[in-house]
């Protein structure tokens, strides 16, 4: 049986592939088009990403058996077609890839009805009837970014970058704007307005605010989840939806100690409805799908590529080219690294990233100004060993789809990475069964250093998606301020 997922629409629109009952292959439409947040054809559907995948695993069009969309995710699609509900394929795609068994599953989204809850059993979701007025947590967060005069369509992303520079910040302000009902949120009808009126007052720069307003979001969702948890009687917790791309959130949420276990899925959005799309169509679970389901290429695909752009290269071992990118590294080089299967969410997580040593003189300048072409206060995220980061950072257990905000115990080390003296960041924990060989390279850094952390971005050009081959890889290397491009055991230096 192979089933095909579709979900994201005219944006962010992605694909997904379930073989004899195993989630294996998952791609986003932007990763092979090479424009952000593209949506489906005319066909209805990601024509491109699904034939790279369907291609990838040596099947067609004509293989598929079921072809499932989540509703409100396309137009047309091939019949004999079915559809999901939009928020059941955001539950499926947070339970069915989550190692539970049995959970509590909430929805945050900003298609209506903004919030729903579920159950799931086994492979089973069942609805929870839950009355919910007005606009939800994910719609409330845009509306206030807006209001702080972010770009519309960058504001929620803007917004967590902002709320990061005080992370500790609370107005009381906002905490009486902003305050719960019966049946959804009390919001005032111009709050718009006050919510600019507060940001004339901050200045060009309004992370207090910022920050003031994704705490009281985050609080008034803990005091929702508190009701979630009495009257389910359930100790975990999966999340899916928009707001749960907001990692300060997620924080709040892992940290508040309602659940044992809080479980977002490497894609909690309008993309990965694709794999809750595939996957409800399944009896089986996945037991905690694996993040890295996008394209691989091999050696030879890779050494065509190389060959035909008339490239010097170098062959190397595995360890070999964790041995050189370390060096590069160590040197303060911008180093693209490039790793077997994509990530299939909007995190690089060791696969497709542009690393660098957070200690090094002037990262933080290099990576805004000459790299990513951003404003000064934007932060960055690390990746650790999980081990050493309870060591040096406050917040949840773990982040291991980068998911979630921490705190530095100690700045100072963190000095050249950090936007503002007490600056959150987003950090990415790698456990035993991350990503092999970029856990090898941690563990080399902390050989090396005594601190096994690394700056790690998404390997793309400006205003592009994440790289899906090795001829993107090339092409933004070599249109970028990148030092040393580790394209599997392939190295080239500029």
């Amino acid at each position: 049986m192979i089933v095909a997922g579709v979900g994201g629409g005219r944006r962010s629109a992605a694909a997904a592939v379930v073989r004899t009952g195993q989630l294996a292959g998952v791609c986003a439409q932007e990763r092979v088009t090479r424009s952000r947040d593209a949506g489906v054809k005319g066909s209805g559907l990601p024509d491109e990403a699904l034939d790279l995948l369907l291609g990838r695993l040596g099947l067609s069009r004509a293989s598929v058996d079921r072809w499932i969309v989540a509703a409100g995710d396309g137009d047309a699609a091939p019949a004999p077609v079915e559809t999901v509900d939009h928020h059941f394929a955001h539950a499926a795609t947070a339970y069915l890839t989550s190692p539970h068994t049995s959970a509590a599953v909430v929805v945050c989204d900003h298609d209506a009805p903004d919030v729903s809850v579920w159950i799931g059993e086994g492979a089973g979701l069942t609805r929870v009837p839950w009355p919910w007025a007005g606009a939800g947590f994910a719609r409330l967060l845009s509306r206030c970014g807006t209001a702080l005069g972010l770009t519309p369509s960058d504001v929620d992303r803007r917004l967590a970058a902002l709320a990061q520079l005080r992370p500790a910040s609370r107005d009381p302000r906002v905490d009486a704007l902003i305050t719960r009902s019966a049946d959804g949120l009390a919001v005032p009808d111009d709050v718009d307005q006050q919510i600019r009126a507060l940001a004339r007052a901050e200045g060009s720069v309004p992370a207090a605010l910022a920050a003031s307003i994704v705490a009281r979001v985050g609080d008034l969702l803990v005091e929702f989840l508190g009701d979630v948890q009495a009257r389910t009687g359930l100790s975990q917790l999966c999340l899916g939806g928009t707001l749960f791309y907001n990692a300060s959130v997620n924080t709040r949420v892992k940290s508040c100690g309602l659940f044992t276990h809080v479980f977002v899925p490497p894609d909690p959005g309008d993309g990965g409805n694709a794999v809750g799309a595939a996957l409800s169509a399944s009896t089986s679970r996945t037991d905690g799908a694996s993040a890295f389901l996008g394209p691989s290429y091999s050696a030879h695909e890779t050494k065509e590529v190389l060959d035909n752009c008339k490239l010097q290269y170098e062959w190397v071992s595995e360890e070999g080219a964790i041995a050189a990118a370390l060096k590069g590294i160590q040197e303060g080089h911008l180093v693209g690294w490039f790793q077997g299967a994509m990530e299939w969410g909007p995190r690089a997580l060791g696969a497709r990233s542009i690393l660098a040593n957070p200690q090094a003189p002037y990262v933080l300048e290099n990576l805004n100004r000459f790299l990513k072409q951003r404003e000064s206060w934007r932060g960055y995220a690390v990746s650790g060993l999980q081990e050493a980061v309870g060591a040096h950072f406050d917040g949840p257990a773990d982040s291991p789809f980068m998911e979630c905000d921490y705190v530095p115990r100690r700045p100072e080390i963190f000095r050249h990475l950090l936007p503002a003296p007490d600056a959150a960041m987003r950090v990415h924990t790698v456990a035993d069964g991350a990503h092999p060989m970029f856990r090898r390279l941690l563990e080399a850094q902390g050989q090396a250093t005594g601190l096994p952390f690394l700056v790690n971005t998404s390997f793309n050009g400006f205003h592009e998606p994440i790289v899906c081959s090795p001829r993107d890889a090339v092409r933004v290397f070599y249109g970028s301020g990148l030092d040393l491009l580790v394209l599997n055991q392939f190295i080239i230096r500029k």
